[in-house]
């Protein structure tokens, strides 16, 4: 509030300026952006009831402390916008951010900054205005046909389905078992279940159980006492111990020798186990999620793996495709890639051209995501500047690359993708035409003319009749 004049009250100057302030404050109230004002000190002084919604915190709790306290914000360290305006004198317009909310989620925010002035016009402090742009992100991610969590990154329908059911999962203890190939990124998925878990701020550990003999793995799933072997000098804590409140990610579980599935078995049963060398039991709370490259339903049957490890592990099963059957996300995962090279190296290239493109989509991709991903990495060693072109590649897979590819272009690429698309659609939706064409989001008559164009033989059933005579 403003200090009154002459030691009197209730005038006529007084009463408008009461008004005044009131009618700011009740307008403050009511916008949609959060707004939030400093002293020199860069104490919080006002808050107002979006800047509390945005940020989940109260203004009783905000007002009185420094302001990088409350919001943790990304600016706040080396690139604060109301510090530059208070020592430049230079509002900031619209600059984006990120904020960190009361439940430690990630808010991105655009920001705007002035100076803060006295009715004498001496400076007080500054103001900051702050809009979410959570809304907008989401709608953004949603043009782009792109979801992400972590560094997982699709726009294949095959993706959607484990992407709408990951919340669901990472929210329960239950054990999940991930299938699939080599390189397709089922520790990533593993790492994408924690991060979205409750038990997100402790430890995820990780353990290639294929890389590792059977004693030298035991011993690090479930440590030692002093003087359990020969070397053993002091206790060493397994991973078990280490991911306690955590979680624990078993990856090619299909590789372990039966009597360590026994030891393994026991440990998922009873939430306790013994270190080699030591007599008593110790007990742990951790969230196990395994993934192997192997059918793990075929591996019992041959008798390869047991049968009750098996139920015990396959309360959730989440199958990874392989990229050959999402080819559509091979031009998103390979901007993915050249950004984090950029990051990664400090480079700027703006992305491949439409020959590189064209060579990647043709590609079955037997090593999946990782291949693609070496792929790009190699292309950045050799790549100085400018966009990464077909010279860069490594040797033996241009080498690979049809011929007929190889002499296309754009047109080509697009031309794969859809057909893929189409095809995988198709065959997702048990070859019923109508279901396809609503799952790609276009006319069924449009459909058809794609199909015909693509060279796609329609199929003798259309999902809903039998065969035609």
């Amino acid at each position: 509030m403003t200090p009154r004049r002459n030691g009197k009250s209730g005038g006529k100057g007084d009463r408008a300026q009461s008004g005044s302030l009131r009618s700011t404050e009740i307008i403050l109230e009511s916008i949609s952006d959060g707004v939030f004002t400093v002293d020199h000190d860069w104490r919080i002084t006002s808050f107002n009831r979006a800047a509390e919604e945005i940020t989940g915190i109260s203004r009783e709790e905000a007002i009185g402390k420094p302001c990088p306290e409350v919001f943790r914000a990304s600016m706040c360290e080396v690139d604060c916008a109301l510090r530059h305006t208070l020592e430049t004198g230079t509002p900031v317009i619209n600059r984006s951010a990120f904020i960190i909310d009361a439940e430690g989620r990630r808010i991105p925010v655009s920001v705007s900054t002035a100076l803060l002035r006295d009715e004498d016009g001496n400076l007080i402090g500054g103001a900051e205005t702050f809009r979410d742009l959570s809304l907008v992100e989401e709608l953004r991610r949603e043009l782009k046909g792109r979801f992400q969590v972590g560094d997982l990154v699709s726009r294949s329908p095959s993706m959607r389905r484990i992407f709408d059911v990951l919340p669901q999962v990472a929210a329960s203890d239950s054990t999940v078992l991930i299938q699939g190939e080599t390189g397709t990124g089922k520790e990533l998925l593993a790492r994408a279940l924690h991060s979205l878990s409750p038990r997100h701020d402790k430890p995820f550990i990780a353990v290639n159980c294929g890389a590792l003999p059977d004693t030298l793995l035991e011993s690090e799933l479930f440590g030692y006492k002093a003087g359990a072997f020969t070397g053993a000098e002091r206790d060493k804590p397994g991973r078990f111990s280490l991911a306690d409140g955590g979680t624990l990610f078993l990856d090619e579980i299909g590789e372990i020798s039966p009597a360590l599935q026994v030891r393994l078995l026991r440990v998922l049963q009873e939430k306790s186990f013994e270190p080699l060398g030591g007599t008593r039991s110790v007990r742990v709370d951790v969230r196990v999620i395994v993934a192997t490259n192997r059918d793990l339903a075929a591996q019992v049957k041959k008798e390869a793996f047991r049968q009750d490890l098996f139920y015990r592990i396959n309360v959730v099963r989440l199958d990874m495709p392989p990229l050959r059957k999402r080819k559509e996300d091979i031009p998103l995962l390979v901007d993915h890639f050249v950004a984090r090279g950029n990051r990664a190296q400090g480079k700027s290239l703006p992305g491949v051209s439409p020959e590189v493109l064209s060579f990647l989509m043709a590609h079955d991709y037997p090593g999946n995501i990782r291949e693609l991903e070496n792929i790009i990495e190699h292309a950045f060693v050799l790549c100085a500047e400018g966009r990464i072109e077909p010279r860069h590649l490594p040797e033996d897979f241009v080498a690979r690359v049809p011929t007929r590819t190889k002499r296309g272009g754009m047109s080509d690429t697009v031309r794969a993708m859809e057909t893929h698309t189409i095809r995988e659609a198709l065959r997702r939706n048990g070859y019923n035409r109508l279901a396809t064409a609503r799952e790609l989001g276009i006319h069924k008559s449009t459909l058809f003319r794609k199909m015909k164009a693509l060279g796609i033989p329609l199929p003798d059933e259309d999902g809903r009749s039998r065969r035609r005579g």
